[in-house]
């Protein structure tokens, strides 16, 4: 499929890059928009990283409405440092803190991809009041199975990443879980291209095996926040009508509900305009005085 023109506009607004310290870890962002700007922050799933949306994060500043959008990298990922176990709450807090490094007077926005979305909800219930608003992207919070409780309880650790010996070798590997047909090519290439270092011996992901003991959040983990909260979904996404049923239930019942057509789990690779125009719209009523 031939590269649009709005996707190489979008890689060609080159963000800044920045770090905070938090908790004792270094937690890497790029951020574009003027820094005095409302802001969005954008949280990546469970074993990705914040050039998941590099061609999202310029499409919300618009000029009409200027915004300071940020992308991290959560601890275990991207170029973030490792850390020795993580927690959803510690994630939270990265969050937070990368959003209190902005200039911006006004409360920020917090928006998460699946994993990234309970790291949003998580956000919204201890750190709510001093948020804008919350909204998760197909993010499948549902009860953990008695099999997947027993793994995760015996603290069984995970075997190390593979090396590969060139570039091509780890790039002919990238997938996303689940694949989905909608998935834009040269989205998957550039997300392909950027979730990869090269290491001694040849080339590995970014990210830290561990990060899976802790990606997944459980409806009892959820409550209702000190901030408006919205919930979206792909069609043929992981957060099925009776997740999205649940997870408004415990909010408080009143939270809307997006769900965005001919997308799977991975909105931003599927649909990314209309997702960032979901967002956009979302985030401008939450912000409306």
């Amino acid at each position: 499929m031939e590269r649009p023109a709005w996707f190489d506009e979008a890689l060609a607004c080159a963000p800044e890059h920045a770090s905070v310290e938090v908790d004792g870890a270094r937690i890497a962002y790029r951020a574009w928009g003027p820094a005095d700007a409302p802001v969005t922050v954008l949280v990546h799933g469970g074993a990705a990283h914040a050039g998941w949306w590099d061609h999202v994060g310029p499409l919300l500043d618009a000029p009409s409405s200027p915004h300071r959008v940020v992308a991290l990298d959560l601890s275990g990922h991207g170029d973030s440092d490792h850390r020795d176990a993580y927690t959803l709450e510690t994630w939270a807090d990265e969050v937070v803190a990368v959003a209190a490094d902005q200039l911006s007077p006004s409360p920020p926005v917090v928006v998460g991809h699946s994993m990234g979305g309970f790291v949003a909800l998580t956000a919204a219930r201890d750190h709510g009041a001093s948020l804008a608003g919350a909204v998760a992207v197909d993010s499948p919070v549902q009860e953990m199975s008695s099999e997947t409780r027993a793994w995760v309880a015996s603290g069984r650790g995970l075997p190390p990443q593979k090396v590969y010996p060139d570039l091509p070798s780890i790039l002919r590997r990238f997938r996303t879980l689940p694949a989905d047909d909608a998935t834009l090519d040269y989205v998957h290439e550039h997300v392909a291209r950027t979730s990869v270092r090269e290491v001694e011996g040849g080339w590995r992901w970014k990210f830290d095996p561990r990060i899976f003991l802790r990606s997944r959040m459980e409806p009892e983990e959820l409550a209702e926040a000190d901030c408006p909260v919205a919930l979206l979904r792909g069609d043929r996404g992981m957060a099925t009508t009776d997740i999205t049923d649940t997870v408004a239930a415990r909010l408080g019942g009143n939270v809307p509900v997006t769900v965005v057509r001919d997308s799977g789990h991975h909105v931003m690779l599927d649909q990314p305009l209309v997702l960032a125009a979901v967002v956009q719209a979302i985030t401008g009523e939450w912000r409306r005085p």
